[in-house]
């Protein structure tokens, strides 16, 4: 396990606030985008993460602002996504200061949209956001809004085909444990990671560094996004990196 784990600060957005919630239900708010990400960035973040939860919902997007904000004020990649429905949309986020873009309910409508993006931008700026949530004891289906709507799609099919079609990197999300602190659907992150050739970052359920650590040992991802953990207090990014250097897993220090 010689690749450095990036550990990416996840900010899920609704309007104006960061929020989170419970198997993406129950939101609250945790604090302003703009307080948040500088402080994420000090201590250590290799990436940030911006999703906004509603904008599928009620089409709106509200992100170029925040993205052109963090941009200003923090020096590592940036990747965001939510609301995202045409090539116009992922070249307003690249302009406004973010290196990647995540994709999710509107690649289900047109999947060829990944295809247009990758041909344009790049795969390495395009990444496709899964929220999965276990069927069965080996299958995963595809849901979109926030964890709320199904598609009828098996996680890795549609995995497998958006990779096809020149996706750069997977944000793979459990719907089951997000929020949760319970620890990663590590079957499903395993399973994902062996799967493919490209990054994974796996987010949903770190509530402890053990969760981390068993998540980076057994499914052995790119990088792991973390929330709840930052947005209650539980664990700053710097103690969380120490307590993996201390296991001996491969992390980038400041």
């Amino acid at each position: 396990m010689s690749k450095k784990i990036r550990l990416i600060s996840r900010l899920d957005i609704k309007g104006p606030n960061v929020i989170k919630g419970i198997q993406m239900e129950g939101l609250r708010i945790v604090g302003k985008p703009e307080t948040l990400a500088p402080k994420y960035y000090a201590e250590g973040a290799d990436e940030i993460l911006f999703i906004d939860t509603v904008a599928s919902l009620y089409q709106r997007d509200n992100l170029l602002q925040i993205v052109r904000n963090t941009a200003e004020n923090t020096f590592i990649p940036i990747t965001a996504g939510g609301g995202v429905r045409a090539v116009e949309d992922v070249r307003k986020l690249l302009h406004a200061g973010a290196d990647k873009v995540a994709l999710n309910t509107a690649v289900i409508d047109n999947p060829n949209l990944v295809r247009d993006c990758a041909q344009l931008y790049g795969s390495q700026c395009i990444v496709l956001s899964v929220q999965a949530k276990k069927i069965s004891d080996d299958r995963w289906e595809v849901y979109t809004d926030g964890g709320r709507e199904k598609t009828g799609l098996d996680v890795m099919d549609w995995i497998k085909k958006a990779v096809d079609l020149g996706v750069g990197e997977i944000l793979l999300t459990s719907v089951d444990r997000d929020g949760v602190k319970k620890g990663f659907d590590v079957d499903l992150a395993e399973k994902v990671c062996k799967s493919v050739s490209i990054p994974v970052i796996v987010s949903g359920g770190a509530g402890t560094p053990e969760h981390i650590e068993e998540v980076v040992r057994r499914a052995n991802p790119d990088a792991v996004a973390v929330g709840s953990m930052l947005h209650y207090g539980i664990m700053s990014l710097g103690e969380i990196k120490q307590y993996l250097v201390e296991k001996k897993i491969n992390v980038r220090l400041k």
